[in-house]
């Protein structure tokens, strides 16, 4: 019997290989940390500084007028893509009305450019008050942050 070899049967290895996984995962990573800054949207918007404590949104999400430089109206309504064109005063108070019909308990804050004229942040106020706004707030920079 000293040629002949017996034969033992291998036991089978029954685990998955992740090191592909891994792989694809941080490639996926890397292109979401790259692409997240781009994905930001808003309205350039030069806000004047003030020493004042911010507000708690943590409640729900507040609606955001913004008043540009050369005085066009934005509002920020979500996610459809009427956020981002400039609106009139009277469109700005239809959205507000229908917004405040809905969800009494919004909080609509302005953001004015530092460059607007005071009477263009004062008459979106004055429409938002017409509108029964009673929860309003103004958006500024932390004292010191444009230097």
């Amino acid at each position: 019997m000293s040629g002949v070899k017996v034969r033992v049967p291998r036991k089978l290895v029954a685990e998955m290989n992740v090191v592909p996984y891994i792989d694809v995962m941080l490639v996926l990573l890397v292109i979401f940390m790259a692409t997240a800054p781009m994905m930001t949207q808003g309205i350039n918007v030069d806000l004047p500084d003030s020493n004042s404590e911010p507000l708690d949104t943590t409640k729900n999400e507040p609606v955001i007028i913004s008043v540009t430089a050369d005085g066009s109206y934005y509002i920020d309504v979500g996610s459809d893509g009427e956020s981002q064109k400039s609106a009139t005063l009277e469109t700005v108070k239809g959205h507000v009305l229908r917004i405040h019909k809905h969800k009494p308990s919004t909080l609509f804050l302005v953001e004015g450019d530092s460059n607007v004229p005071y009477a263009r942040v004062v008459s979106l106020m004055g429409a938002l008050q017409e509108a029964g706004i009673t929860q309003l707030g103004l958006v500024t920079e932390p004292q010191g942050r444009n230097e």
